[in-house]
This record gives structure tokens, sequence and C-alpha cells, in this order.
């Protein structure tokens, strides 16, 4: 799906919420809410009397790595983004040329061989491209002379991955959720599961008073395709035995189940069966959520503002409809509403009987 509009520069969110006037939390965002065609324009902390007891969130408790580290090809600087940690011990990475102004640009993959020195003594060596017919991102070995390996790397020199929308660096804090959780390897999302974040504890705390609950899965995300608009590529996840047992729950009884983000929505809806239960999984998913395909479970969706070719929208569509995404993307630019991991967020929320709904859309 493609939107036949133009995000204008001014809209793109340069700090976080915090930081645009005192006394700001997180949660001083605006929310964009959509039933249908139909649009209201709310305020985040607004989003516990958006829903009702018995509604079921579905967040995403991967952490945000320090995924960008600085190296040289031969006398060149270049930046690394370290996106996803693969089962051959190889890490699928993006090379990007510094700006000048503290952020990257796009730069051409390859080749083969290509040999990218990092700090600590770190090699990193490119092998071959991640997917056919794209050559952004290539799977490459790590050779570490001392210390322990990338993730230490990342520790010691990484900074979180920047683009040249924001306004300037910020500590690894500011892009973890609320919900973000230790992964047992340390592993994690090379960008931040950016839905999650307007979330405080505070306003965690409200909703679980008024009985919304919560089920935690994990997806790791690569780099984002902001240049490519390229379909997601294979990405872990798990869905434990609890959560799926919860989103079963509500599925069966009146709740509505809400995603928090495209990320959680990827996760669960690649641990339902045809029929539509959601059973515990781990593993690698490479799952694009498209009309054609409809969801299974999912019945809402919290998620950010993307941009018009971004395959994510394919995901909206999905849930909410191509007219509900175009009549909400058309309000969201009239109301001036802020894009990309810093904005204003957007809830799609189904009519009633949403489960009756699905089965009807998807054919079961």
């Amino acid at each position: 799906m493609t939107l036949a509009v133009r995000v204008p520069e001014k809209l793109s969110a340069r700090v976080p919420a915090e930081q645009r006037g005192r006394g700001r939390d997180r949660d001083a965002v605006r929310l964009l809410v959509s039933r249908g065609t139909e649009v209201s324009h709310r305020v985040f902390v607004e989003l516990p009397r958006l829903l009702r007891a018995g509604d079921l969130l579905i967040v995403n408790t991967s952490p945000t790595l320090a995924a960008a580290v600085d190296g040289r090809i031969g006398d060149a600087r270049v930046v690394v983004h370290f996106s996803t940690f693969g089962d051959d011990g190889r890490w699928a990475v993006e090379l990007r040329d510094p700006d000048g102004t503290g952020t990257t640009r796009a730069r051409a993959g390859g080749p083969t061989g290509t040999e990218v020195r990092l700090p600590a003594g770190v090699r990193l060596v490119l092998e071959e491209p991640v997917g056919a017919g794209s050559e952004r991102l290539w799977w490459a070995r790590v050779s570490a002379a001392k210390g322990s390996g990338v993730l230490g790397l990342m520790r010691e020199y990484g900074r979180p991955i920047r683009y040249s929308y924001t306004e300037r660096d910020q500590p690894l804090s500011v892009y973890q959720t609320v919900f973000a959780l230790p992964s047992p390897d340390g592993s994690g999302s090379a960008e931040m599961p950016s839905a999650a974040r307007p979330f405080t504890a505070r306003l965690v705390a409200e909703l679980v008073s008024r009985g919304v609950r919560f089920a935690p899965v994990a997806l790791h995300a690569g780099v984002a395709s902001a240049e490519a608009h390229e379909p997601p590529y294979p990405e872990r996840f798990a869905v434990s035995e609890a959560s799926a047992e919860l989103i079963n729950a509500v599925r069966a009884g009146a709740g509505r189940v809400v995603a928090v983000g495209t990320t959680a929505v990827r996760a669960v809806e690649s641990a339902a069966g045809p029929d539509g239960v959601v059973r515990a999984r781990a593993g690698w998913t490479d799952l694009v959520v498209t009309p054609e395909r409809g969801v299974r479970v999912v019945d809402g969706l919290l998620t950010g503002l993307h941009e018009p070719e971004a395959s994510h929208l394919l995901m909206l569509e999905a849930i909410a409809g191509r007219a509900a995404v175009e009549r909400g993307y058309e309000e969201a630019l009239r109301g001036l509403y802020l894009w990309h991991e810093f904005g204003d967020v957007h809830l799609v929320l189904p009519g009633e009987n949403p489960h009756t709904q699905h089965c009807a859309s998807n054919g079961w």
C-alpha cells in the first residue's frame, strides 16, 4: 500500500516529547484514534479511558541496543549498523557514510570481502547480501581480537542508531521503552520498538487498575528500511506459553486484543495457527502481514506514523482497511501530527464484536 501523500519535513519529531517543554513526560504526545473511518483527536494520557476492562495489550519486551559503531574501510570512515545476530554466528549489518552532521547517509553495500576495522581490534568482513535483490544489508563475519565480541563492542563503543531528522544524539536510555527487559543472551533490537515509547510506569499502573491486561512477547527488530522501503526480513521472536494462554483467553471472551507496535503484531501473528489459536513459539519469522493474508489474532493496533511508502502500511490496511488508513493519515497531516520514533501515535480500534469481524474478513 502506498499513500499519495508527502510528509513535510517540519512534521518530523526531532527530539523526544519530554524534551519539548518543561514538566513534560514521555506520554505528552498526541493520539489519533481511528474507528473505521471515524477519527478523533486525543492525547496519549487518555488511553486508559479509550480501553476497557478485559482488553489486552500485547507489548514487545525487546531492549534497544547501542547498535551504531564507528569503523574504517582503508582510510575512509564508515558507521556500522549492527542489525541482526544469525544462528551461524554472523551479523546482518548495514554500512553507512557519516554525513558530517552527526548522522549518516546511505552507502552502497559490498563487495564481498570488504573488511571494516572497528574499535578494540575487531574486524568485520562482508560475506553476502542478506536478501536477494538488495545489497543494503550484508551478512558479515566478525572476529574479535579481545573483549566479548559484538555485544561488548556495542556496550563500550556503540550508540543508538540515529537518523538525520533528529536534532542530536541521545543516551541509550531515551531509546528504551518501559517494557524493555534484558535478554538472556544480550540480544535486542537495532532500533527501538517505538510505539511503546509513550508509556510510563504511571500510565501502565492506571491501565492495570482499570482492568486492562498485558501480554509480553519479544521480537528483536533490525534496522529500518527508510531509504529502500523494503519488506521486513527474518527477525527473531518469542511468544511464551503464558502469553499465548492469556491471548487465547481474551479472544474467547469479550476483550479486545490490541498490539502495541507492528513488531508485536508480527510476533503474535507468527505464533498463530490458521485456526487463530496462539501457541508458544520461538525462532525466526519472515511473516509480512498484508491485506491478502489478513490478521488472525489482533483486533486493534497502537502504532507510530509511518512513511507513505512503508511496508508497515500494508499491516495497518490488513487490520483496519484501506479507507480507514487513508482517512487516518489525511487527518494526521491536516492536524500536523509528528512522525517517527519520537512522534505522535495512532490508535486503531475495531467496532463492536471484533472477533466476528475478523472471522468474516479472513474467510473463516
